[in-house]
Protein backbone atom coordinates (compact mmCIF):
# COMPACT_ATOMS: atom_id res chain seq x y z
CA UNK A 1 0.00 0.00 0.00
CA UNK A 2 1.36 3.39 -0.73
CA UNK A 3 0.54 5.80 1.86
CA UNK A 4 0.96 9.04 -0.31
CA UNK A 5 -1.88 7.82 -2.38
CA UNK A 6 -4.40 7.74 0.89
CA UNK A 7 -3.09 12.10 1.51
CA UNK A 8 -5.55 14.36 -0.28
CA UNK A 9 -4.17 16.82 -2.35
CA UNK A 10 -6.41 20.29 -1.81
CA UNK A 11 -5.12 22.98 -4.23
CA UNK A 12 -5.12 26.86 -3.67
CA UNK A 13 -5.96 25.40 0.28
CA UNK A 14 -6.22 27.57 2.73
CA UNK A 15 -5.17 29.98 0.20
CA UNK A 16 -4.36 30.47 -3.34
CA UNK A 17 -0.94 28.97 -4.51
CA UNK A 18 -1.01 26.39 -1.42
CA UNK A 19 -1.47 22.56 -2.44
CA UNK A 20 -2.72 21.08 1.02
CA UNK A 21 -1.76 18.13 2.08
CA UNK A 22 -4.99 16.58 4.10
CA UNK A 23 -4.53 13.59 6.04
CA UNK A 24 -7.85 13.07 7.07
CA UNK A 25 -8.16 10.60 3.97
CA UNK A 26 -5.29 8.50 5.35
CA UNK A 27 -6.91 9.24 8.92
CA UNK A 28 -10.31 7.41 8.29
CA UNK A 29 -8.81 3.95 5.77
CA UNK A 30 -7.90 1.66 9.15
CA UNK A 31 -5.32 -0.07 7.47
CA UNK A 32 -3.79 2.56 6.14
CA UNK A 33 -3.60 4.38 9.65
CA UNK A 34 -2.72 1.39 11.16
CA UNK A 35 0.69 0.95 8.51
CA UNK A 36 1.64 4.65 8.57
CA UNK A 37 1.96 4.45 13.09
CA UNK A 38 3.25 1.20 12.59
CA UNK A 39 6.04 2.20 9.63
CA UNK A 40 6.83 5.33 11.79
CA UNK A 41 7.43 3.11 14.63
CA UNK A 42 9.84 0.72 12.89
CA UNK A 43 11.73 4.25 11.21
CA UNK A 44 12.01 5.21 15.16
CA UNK A 45 12.99 1.81 16.11
CA UNK A 46 16.61 2.90 17.13
CA UNK A 47 15.58 6.24 18.51
CA UNK A 48 15.50 6.18 22.32
CA UNK A 49 12.58 7.90 24.65
CA UNK A 50 10.96 7.99 27.66
CA UNK A 51 7.86 10.16 26.26
CA UNK A 52 6.44 11.10 23.35
CA UNK A 53 5.41 14.72 22.93
CA UNK A 54 3.35 16.26 20.18
CA UNK A 55 1.98 19.46 19.69
CA UNK A 56 -1.90 20.60 19.16
CA UNK A 57 -4.51 19.06 17.48
CA UNK A 58 -2.81 16.67 14.17
CA UNK A 59 0.65 16.06 16.38
CA UNK A 60 -2.06 14.52 18.75
CA UNK A 61 -3.47 12.24 16.23
CA UNK A 62 0.37 11.23 14.96
CA UNK A 63 1.76 11.33 18.31
CA UNK A 64 -0.36 9.76 20.27
CA UNK A 65 -1.12 6.35 18.54
CA UNK A 66 2.96 6.58 18.25
CA UNK A 67 3.74 6.45 21.83
CA UNK A 68 0.97 3.74 22.45
CA UNK A 69 2.24 1.11 19.63
CA UNK A 70 6.60 2.48 21.30
CA UNK A 71 5.28 1.40 24.71
CA UNK A 72 5.61 5.31 26.07
CA UNK A 73 3.74 8.08 27.25
CA UNK A 74 2.04 11.05 25.73
CA UNK A 75 2.48 14.55 26.44
CA UNK A 76 0.15 17.27 24.92
CA UNK A 77 1.27 20.58 24.05
CA UNK A 78 -1.89 22.89 23.90
CA UNK A 79 -2.26 26.01 22.23
CA UNK A 80 -2.42 28.77 25.88
CA UNK A 81 -5.14 28.70 27.56
CA UNK A 82 -6.08 25.17 27.30
CA UNK A 83 -4.04 23.31 30.17
CA UNK A 84 -5.08 23.72 33.75
CA UNK A 85 -1.72 23.34 35.81
CA UNK A 86 1.23 25.84 35.86
CA UNK A 87 2.63 26.09 32.12
CA UNK A 88 5.44 26.89 30.24
CA UNK A 89 4.54 28.81 27.08
CA UNK A 90 6.56 29.85 23.51
CA UNK A 91 5.56 32.08 20.72
CA UNK A 92 5.94 30.92 17.47
CA UNK A 93 5.04 33.14 13.56
CA UNK A 94 2.22 32.17 11.76
CA UNK A 95 1.86 33.48 7.75
CA UNK A 96 -0.89 35.50 9.32
CA UNK A 97 0.44 36.95 12.96
CA UNK A 98 1.32 34.94 16.02
CA UNK A 99 0.45 32.09 18.41
CA UNK A 100 1.33 30.40 21.27
CA UNK A 101 1.66 26.59 22.43
CA UNK A 102 1.71 25.51 26.25
CA UNK A 103 3.11 22.37 28.20
CA UNK A 104 2.59 21.74 31.61
CA UNK A 105 5.77 22.75 33.69
CA UNK A 106 6.07 19.09 35.40
CA UNK A 107 5.60 17.52 32.12
CA UNK A 108 9.06 16.99 31.26
CA UNK A 109 11.80 15.05 33.96
CA UNK A 110 15.19 16.70 33.49
CA UNK A 111 17.18 15.05 31.47
CA UNK A 112 14.26 12.41 30.08
CA UNK A 113 14.54 11.45 26.57
CA UNK A 114 11.51 13.19 24.48
CA UNK A 115 10.26 12.24 20.66
CA UNK A 116 8.56 14.93 19.20
CA UNK A 117 6.07 13.97 16.50
CA UNK A 118 3.93 15.70 14.47
CA UNK A 119 1.86 15.03 11.58
CA UNK A 120 3.81 17.54 9.01
CA UNK A 121 6.68 19.41 8.61
CA UNK A 122 6.71 22.38 6.56
CA UNK A 123 8.55 25.88 7.57
CA UNK A 124 9.44 24.36 11.05
CA UNK A 125 7.72 26.71 13.56
CA UNK A 126 4.83 25.21 15.28
CA UNK A 127 7.75 22.60 16.08
CA UNK A 128 10.31 24.29 16.60
CA UNK A 129 8.30 25.90 19.50
CA UNK A 130 7.74 22.50 20.43
CA UNK A 131 11.41 21.48 21.08
CA UNK A 132 12.23 24.71 22.49
CA UNK A 133 9.23 23.92 25.23
CA UNK A 134 10.85 20.28 26.00
CA UNK A 135 14.49 21.62 26.16
CA UNK A 136 13.23 25.02 28.29
CA UNK A 137 12.30 21.91 30.81
CA UNK A 138 15.30 20.08 30.52
CA UNK A 139 14.20 17.32 28.15
CA UNK A 140 16.96 16.00 25.52
CA UNK A 141 15.11 15.69 22.24
CA UNK A 142 16.31 12.41 20.66
CA UNK A 143 14.16 12.74 17.31
CA UNK A 144 12.00 14.74 16.09
CA UNK A 145 9.49 12.65 13.80
CA UNK A 146 6.68 13.54 11.11
CA UNK A 147 4.27 11.80 9.13
CA UNK A 148 4.72 14.46 6.07
CA UNK A 149 7.91 16.47 5.33
CA UNK A 150 7.13 19.30 2.59
CA UNK A 151 10.97 19.16 1.58
CA UNK A 152 10.61 22.18 -0.80
CA UNK A 153 9.98 24.55 2.44
CA UNK A 154 12.75 23.72 4.14
CA UNK A 155 11.62 22.96 7.76
CA UNK A 156 14.38 20.75 8.61
CA UNK A 157 16.86 23.31 8.63
CA UNK A 158 15.03 25.34 11.58
CA UNK A 159 15.95 21.86 13.76
CA UNK A 160 19.42 21.41 12.79
CA UNK A 161 21.23 19.31 15.72
CA UNK A 162 18.45 17.44 15.83
CA UNK A 163 17.44 13.96 14.35
CA UNK A 164 14.90 14.50 12.00
CA UNK A 165 12.77 11.30 10.48
CA UNK A 166 9.65 12.08 8.24
CA UNK A 167 7.93 9.00 7.04
CA UNK A 168 6.42 10.62 3.63
CA UNK A 169 7.96 13.84 1.55
CA UNK A 170 6.52 15.22 -0.85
Amino acid sequence: MDLKDKIRVIPDFPVEGIRFKDITTLLKDGPAFRKAIDDMAEMLKGVEADVVVGPEARGFLIGAPLAYKLGKGFIPVRKTGKLPAEVLEATYELEYGKDKLAIHKDAIEPGAKVLVVDDLLATGGTIWSTVDLVLQLGGQVTGIAFLIELTYLDGREKLAGHPVFSLLEF
